[in-house]
C-alpha cells in the first residue's frame, strides 16, 4: 500500500520532465515548450465561443503582443514578449474567469504573482514589469478581449464596450479564427522566437 504523504502534493510534472513547485516556482523549472503546449489547450472565455475549436490562451497571448506592437509601435522588444508572456501561468492554473478570481477565498492573485516572477526571471524579464509596460499590456489584453467578445463569445459591440472599452480603428481588420491546439502551440513558439525570447 502506497504511503500517504505527509502533506499534499504541490507540483505538477511537466511534459518536459520538469516538476514545478507551484506554491515555490523556480525559473529553472520552467520551459516555453510547455508554457506553449499547456496554453495551447487552455481554452478563453471557459470554451464558450464559436468554432470547430475552442480559442485557446496561446492564441489570446500572440493576439495581445501583436495588437500592442500595431498600437503601440514604439513598444520595446521586451513589452512584446512580456505581452505574449502576460497570462503564461495559465499553463499550469488554467484560465479562471476574473468574476471567479474575484470569488475566491484564498489570495489567488499573490499565487499567481510568484509564478509570473518565476516566468519572467527564466525569460530575461525583470519582474515585475514597470507600471508603464503594465498599463500597455493590459490595454492590449483589454483590446484583445473586445475583438474575442465580439467574434467568438456572443458579445454585442455596446456590451464589450462597457466591459472592455471602446474598439482601436487599427484593429478593425483582425478576424479571429480558432485553432486546433497543435497550430496555436506552433505560432506561439514562432512568435516567442520572433520576439528573441
Amino acid at each position: 500500500m502506497a504511503r500517504k504523504p505527509d502533506k499534499p502534493r504541490a507540483w505538477q510534472r511537466m511534459l518536459s520532465g520538469r516538476r514545478l513547485d507551484l506554491l515555490e516556482p523556480s525559473p529553472l523549472d520552467i520551459e516555453i515548450e510547455d508554457i506553449a503546449h499547456g496554453l495551447s489547450r487552455v481554452a478563453r472565455w471557459n470554451g464558450q465561443t464559436s468554432g470547430d475549436w475552442a480559442f485557446s490562451v496561446a492564441e489570446h497571448s500572440v493576439l495581445v503582443a501583436d495588437i500592442l506592437a500595431l498600437t503601440r509601435e514604439t513598444a520595446p522588444r521586451k513589452w512584446l514578449l512580456a505581452a505574449l508572456l502576460h497570462d503564461a501561468s495559465e499553463y499550469v492554473v488554467g484560465d479562471l474567469i476574473s468574476p471567479f478570481k474575484a470569488a475566491v477565498g484564498f489570495d489567488y492573485k499573490a499565487f499567481e504573482n510568484r509564478l509570473m516572477d518565476a516566468i519572467h526571471i527564466r525569460f530575461g524579464l525583470v519582474p515585475p514589469p514597470s507600471q508603464e509596460a503594465k498599463a500597455a499590456i493590459k490595454r492590449a489584453d483589454q483590446r484583445a478581449a473586445f475583438l474575442e467578445a465580439t467574434q467568438l463569445a456572443g458579445f454585442t459591440i455596446e456590451e464589450a464596450r462597457r466591459f472592455f472599452g471602446q474598439a482601436h480603428p487599427r484593429l478593425s481588420a483582425i478576424r479571429l479564427q480558432p485553432l486546433p491546439p497543435d497550430q496555436a502551440k506552433v505560432q506561439f513558439l514562432k512568435r516567442f522566437e520572433e520576439l528573441g525570447g
